[in-house]
């Protein structure tokens, strides 16, 4: 494409956030939007703990988080995204309030090249884009937790979703954030979550079934088979919560039991035990 990108990112939690810490780092201007001026705060703290972990670890010099945190305003209005060409949508899994920002989305940014893209893991693409007016516009990008450190993205586009946008979000992911991508199909946990989230579900069943631990469970996997991390430390770095919500999408779509979330699953999120985010799922986290 010809000129800067202008981006933007809708929410600042786990995933958005990360998107836009990858997107300042890249040396991008990214407007956050966000509801009210405590999730601002909150984003705002997210955003410069998160650079800081970077220079500690030797990612980023300290000047270089200094400039990429200059790089990144706020707003609580989407408004403010008018005249941007690449829009993320990074709030919650629920497929009501991701068509309702999209749709508003669509009546208020003016280019008509722009992509606006959904970080839907598990909802179909079409189900989003058909409640707005320009489904062409409409593709899942869905990146992986944490976004500055999986050098994956899924590119999913709609029956309605022209090639030119397909093209420009992928050149996006590419060139400026330095990722690979894979172009999958338009149904229900695309192609990372069709295979991922049995394997979870079943890991989950075998701890209900009181047969094994937690740390029984997960030694065995990265032990047994070379899995950097164990599944239910891993349920518990993406959100039960999350999970959960991509295991009903699934089931909703495909009607196979083994996307359907356990009861154990289930009673924890209801408890608030969320894993990482919460300081406590599985396992315990100090916070």
């Amino acid at each position: 494409m010809s000129g800067p990108w202008r981006v933007g990112v809708i929410g600042c939690g786990v995933m958005g956030a990360g998107f836009a810490e990858s997107c300042c780092r890249a040396g991008q201007a990214v407007t956050v939007v966000v509801r009210d001026e405590d999730a601002r705060k909150r984003g705002a703290d997210r955003l410069a703990d998160a650079l800081g972990r970077a220079v500690r670890k030797g990612r980023i010099s300290a000047d270089e988080r200094d400039r990429a945190l200059t790089r990144i305003s706020f707003a609580t209005s989407l408004s403010a995204l008018r005249d941007s060409n690449f829009v993320l949508e990074a709030v919650r899994e629920r497929a009501e309030e991701k068509v309702e920002i999209l749709a508003e989305l669509d009546r208020i940014v003016d280019d008509p090249d722009a992509v606006l893209a959904t970080n839907t893991s598990s909802i179909p693409i079409m189900k989003l884009a058909s409640a707005t007016r320009s489904p062409e516009r409409i593709v899942g990008v869905h990146f992986f937790n944490p976004v500055q450190v999986m050098p994956l993205a899924e590119l999913t586009g709609s029956l309605r979703t022209s090639p030119a946008t397909m093209d420009r979000a992928e050149s996006f992911v590419v060139d400026v954030l330095s990722k690979q991508t894979v172009r999958t199909q338009d149904r229900a946990g695309f192609l990372v979550n069709g295979l991922l989230v049995p394997y979870l579900m079943s890991a989950i069943r075998l701890l209900e079934s009181r047969g094994n631990t937690a740390d029984e469970i997960d030694r065995s996997m990265t032990l047994g088979c070379g899995h950097p991390m164990g599944p239910l430390a891993l349920v518990d770095l993406i959100g039960l919560d999350v999970v959960a919500a991509i295991g009903t999408a699934l089931y909703e779509e495909t009607k196979e039991p083994l996307y359907t979330p356990p009861s154990l699953l289930l009673r924890m999120v209801e408890g608030g035990l969320l894993g990482r985010k919460a300081g406590q799922g599985f396992f315990g986290y100090a916070r």
